[in-house]
């Protein structure tokens, strides 16, 4: 699966060579388990405003901007853009209800492919379309010694959120490397879309409830189904890639 998925990602970028340094890692739905926790946020937004917003279209709003999402359901639902002042009024909302939400727990799996990543002398770089604190905030403190404030690309780094190439092409800036020697690792349709047209060999790691189907159609070049499965197939993407 991995040499096939390597040769046709070779042949699409028209590269030599495939050496990875770097991992692009998304957060949401693949760090911490925090995607529930946005959807029911978001709902609740939106149908306080009459509009017609379901669990589905949350996740695959997933990694744009909340500017962005919200600019998108007021074109829609009244042919206009919200103002300055509606969206920091609507995003604080929905920043005060997902605080006062559960903890997001973390993504089973996720420390350990983070630490099966760093043994195969990878560098770890955070990518993400969030702009909440307090997700940011439970960083380092369960996954300690792998995303430095350097290392994190965040909502308040970008003017265009995913799908625009512009958050991971902030990530090979931030580790100083290629498209050619980074992986993207990701699980939502609109990080697909944005590591793609960065021209990154892209892992989609489907943890949510989209079909795997939406995911393949965003153009991953691998599916996976856990953090967990990740983990444990490390070492032979690892060989396969000529990471060690």
């Amino acid at each position: 699966m991995f040499q096939a998925a390597k040769q046709k990602y070779l042949l699409e970028q028209h590269f030599e060579r495939f050496s990875p340094k770097a991992a692009l890692i998304d957060m949401d739905g693949v760090l911490f388990d925090s995607m529930p926790n946005h959807c029911r946020s978001w709902v609740t937004v939106f149908r306080s405003l009459g509009f017609h917003f379901e669990d589905r279209e949350a996740y695959l709003h997933e990694g744009r901007t909340g500017r962005g999402t919200l600019e998108i359901l007021y074109r829609r639902e009244l042919q206009r853009d919200p103002t300055d002042e509606e969206v920091d009024r609507m995003y604080g909302i929905k920043a005060r209800l997902f605080d006062d939400m559960p903890e997001a727990p973390v993504m089973p799996g996720a420390p350990e492919a983070l630490d099966a990543i760093r043994r195969s002398g990878i560098d770890r770089i955070l990518v993400t379309g969030s702009g909440q604190r307090k997700l940011l905030d439970r960083l380092n403190l369960h996954f300690p010694g792998h995303f430095s404030e350097g290392r994190m690309v965040t909502a308040f780094d970008v003017t265009q959120g995913k799908p625009s190439p512009e958050p991971y092409l902030m990530g090979l800036k931030k580790a100083g490397v290629s498209a050619g020697e980074a992986v993207v690792i990701e699980n939502a349709p609109l990080g697909i879309e944005a590591g793609k047209a960065a021209g990154i060999f892209t892992v989609a790691v489907n943890t949510g409830i989209l079909e795997d189907e939406v995911l393949l159609e965003a153009g991953c070049d691998v599916l996976l189904h856990s953090m967990s499965q990740l983990a444990g197939l490390w070492p032979e993407i690892a060989r396969n890639y000529s990471l060690v």
